[in-house]
């Protein structure tokens, strides 16, 4: 089949086409659905197998059911990568050892294509005496400088960078630093953070109570609840970071609540898991089973939702079977439990068709009408495949009791008393942005539409771009069946249009359903009152959330780029201007390191030049007396120099350089972990661009704040995709995501 749009054909063959090196592989769409089918298929009893794998590709065909892109990519490959998207590590001890085997395990995790989540939170705080040793504890967040270098250094399955959440419990005595980590604009850039928050703290905010700081049952201070509270809100507001997790809730509406403990979440807030829990992932696309959109009697073909809903439960559970681990323990949890993550996507755009405006309590009402199917019939295909293949390992027939099953009806939990279940958990809904676009961008799982046009950077195989308009595939459709008519304002209503109350009703009515959690995020206006703001997160917590995250665009975090702005031709690269010609002299910073492995510090000069009425970066020089890196600083010096000369986008060329890894070791300057020498020289560009507010992309919202400024070390630069080094880095389901590029640092 055709796609819907060209930027789809684009991505599939970019992220999931599967093209060995010896010939063959996928030539289209529908060979990766037939690779995919006859892959999960293999599964099933030979005497079953062809029917089942016809089953599995009649749900895969016209992108009405979306594997994960673990699954998507890799199955039927015989690639040596895992098809489960969500992972938690370990529980962290708290000894030097056992932490840096801990690292080694995230590291193979990600280059296997797996996202991580850690809780730091059994890791010592700064400052704790370590016996023994005769030193001080250097805190969790020591640490995670550590995770965050390795995790940039890893290139992982399907050429994507890897993707961590780091937790950490809001009674940790380092919970304020964790906090405002992200402060620094360049610390812990490869991590989502979230505050692990606990019903004890919410009755001590309300309370207006001090809260005790505590490790290892030792009180190291008390905090007032209220300070505390507002410090995370405060910098949620700012920064968009951290999130926060209803940690005791999670655990009290855990099926599996009786074998584990749940303190950490996958990298996108979807999978709350237990040490060394694994999750695999799968959404039903909700926009392809509304037969006659903008009918007045359009409605979601419910039979076929229930059918996809059985099909999608039988072939996620085949996944664990034919799946790789990156670690024993991994497999290990994973077929004891048997957890699955069956999602939606399209919500929107369903919604959209039949009428119904997103954010309204009818709406909501429909969610959970479509997500009730789901879950109905999602328990039942489980008690049957139970009947057949028999019960996860670890099945305690108290499950019944568990908060998830009471609702369900007399039948089907007549069904699973009988045979039991063959999943521990069932059910979330995670991000779908790429495989969503590749579905025709179709809306991204529960969230509303984002925008409904826009222009997309394409990059060409000879480095230049070119601009694609993609449009939502309501809005599409719209057209195909009403030309140039003006589509309804009352329904087709966007993220930033809607209020955030509107957001969150739409989250809480779908978390009634979902037995895991959601990854969704509750955008908010700039000019929001910070009190409201907070506000958000309470209403959270009270209308049954496991988790919050929000965005506010504001002169920290970025702005969303404008969406119907023409294409700038400043937005193109300039492959083939001439090098600028150099001023007799030029005005600069020289910045001193004093790299360890050194004997003789290091002298990095930026010089900047006034090209088109703009400062910009136009040459570098790097000195040492130490001649050991003579060749390749000069060699570096030459080639950095060229590339700001060139004008264009410069911003990348730190991110390169600080992604560069010593094998030799890096070392500690400034209380950060920084994995080569080259590297610093990239944190040294990144911090002349910041601090000479140079913009690194002309289409900057705001100026960065000049250095006499009393603030400007609190402001870091707009966000910048570290792929294509553009400023439409934007957070949706919890996620960096670029609506230029199409990166996703969720995968």
């Amino acid at each position: 089949m055709a796609f819907d749009i060209p930027l789809a054909a684009e991505i599939w063959a970019a992220k999931y086409q599967f093209t060995p090196g010896d010939g063959g592989g996928d030539a289209g769409v529908e060979d990766s659905w037939r690779r995919v089918s006859e892959a999960i298929a293999l599964a099933e009893p030979e005497e079953t197998r062809e029917r089942w794998r016809e089953r599995f590709l009649e749900a895969l065909t016209d992108f009405q059911f979306l594997p994960a892109g673990r699954i998507f990519a890799g199955a039927g490959t015989a690639r040596a990568v895992t098809l489960f998207n969500c992972f938690v590590m370990g529980a962290l001890p708290d000894d030097l050892p056992g932490i840096f085997e801990h690292l080694r395990e995230a590291a193979i995790t990600l280059q296997q294509g797996g996202g991580v989540g850690m809780d730091f939170s059994t890791i010592r705080p700064s400052g704790a005496p370590v016996r023994g040793v005769g030193a001080d504890a250097s805190g969790p967040l020591s640490f995670m400088d550590v995770w965050d270098s390795m995790c940039r250094t890893i290139l992982s399955a399907g050429q994507r960078r890897g993707a961590m959440m780091g937790c950490l419990r809001i009674d940790h005595p380092d919970i304020e630093a964790f906090i405002d980590a992200k402060r620094d604009p360049v610390r812990l850039r490869n991590f989502n953070l979230s505050v692990l928050v606990t019903d004890a703290f919410f009755e001590a905010l309300a309370a207006d109570a001090e809260w005790p700081l505590v490790f290892g049952g030792e009180v190291f201070r008390t905090v007032r609840a209220a300070d505390l509270w507002n410090r995370l809100m405060t910098a949620t507001y700012a920064y968009a970071e951290p999130g926060v997790i209803f940690v005791d809730r999670v655990n009290a509406r855990n099926n599996l609540a009786a074998c584990e403990t749940i303190s950490a979440s996958n990298p996108c807030g979807e999978q709350m898991l237990p040490p060394y829990g694994a999750c695999l992932l799968g959404s039903i696309n909700l926009a392809r089973l509304v037969a006659t959109p903008f009918a007045p009697d359009a409605t979601l073909d419910e039979e076929r939702l229930a059918e996809l809903t059985r099909i999608a439960i039988r072939f996620l559970d085949n996944v664990i079977d034919v799946s790789r681990f990156p670690l024993e323990a991994q497999a290990n949890e994973a077929r004891a439990k048997r957890r699955l993550g069956l999602g939606v996507t399209g919500l929107a755009d369903a919604l959209i068709f039949c009428g119904q405006r997103y954010g309204s309590e009818k709406a909501a009402e429909t969610t959970k009408r479509w997500l009730g199917i789901i879950k109905r019939e999602a328990y039942r295909a489980s008690a049957l495949l139970a009947a057949e293949k028999g019960p996860y390992p670890a099945y305690d027939p108290d499950v019944l009791d568990r908060p998830n099953l009471l609702d369900l009806d007399e039948a089907t939990r007549a069904l699973i008393a009988e045979h039991g279940l063959r999943n521990g958990c069932l059910t979330s809904i995670a991000p779908t942005g790429t495989t969503s676009l590749v579905a025709g961008n179709v809306s991204s799982g529960i969230e509303p539409v984002f925008a409904y046009a826009y222009n997309r950077k394409v990059r060409q195989p000879d480095g230049s771009t070119r601009q694609e308009a993609v449009e939502d595939y309501a809005l599409t459709v719209w057209k195909r069946l009403h030309g140039d008519a003006e589509p309804p304002e009352d329904v087709f209503v966007s993220a930033q249009t809607l209020s955030p109350g509107e957001h969150l009703i739409m989250q809480a009515a779908a978390q009634s359903m979902i037995d895991s959690s959601i990854s969704k995020t509750v955008n908010c206006p700039a000019d929001i009152p910070f009190d409201a703001f907070c506000d958000v997160y309470l209403e959270g917590w009270r209308t049954g959330c496991k988790g919050l995250t929000t965005y506010r665009p504001n002169a920290v975090t970025g702005s969303v780029l404008s969406v119907d702005a023409p294409p700038s031709p400043a937005d193109e690269p300039a492959p083939d201007l001439p090098l600028a010609a150099r001023d007799e002299a030029l005005a600069g910073v020289t910045y001193k390191i004093k790299w360890p492995h050194s004997a003789h510090a290091v002298y990095v000069t930026v010089n900047d030049a006034e090209i088109d009425g703009q400062r910009r970066p136009f040459e570098i020089f790097v000195n040492s007396k130490n001649m050991e890196h003579y060749a390749w600083t000069l060699a570096l010096t030459r080639m950095i120099s060229a590339v700001f000369r060139r004008g264009g986008d410069v911003g990348f060329v730190a991110d390169e350089l600080k992604a560069v890894f010593d094998p030799q070791g890096g070392a500690w300057l400034s209380g950060r972990y920084v994995p080569s020498l080259p590297a610093a020289i990239g944190g040294v560009v990144e911090r002349h661009l910041r601090h000479e507010f140079v913009a690194a992309t002309p289409r900057v919202a705001e100026a960065v704040e000049p250095d006499n400024h009393p603030h400007h070390a609190d402001v870091p630069r707009p966000a910048v995709c570290p792929r294509c080094a553009s400023t439409g880095l934007i957070r949706k389901e919890g996620c960096d995501t670029c609506t230029d590029c199409g990166y996703s640092k969720c995968g």
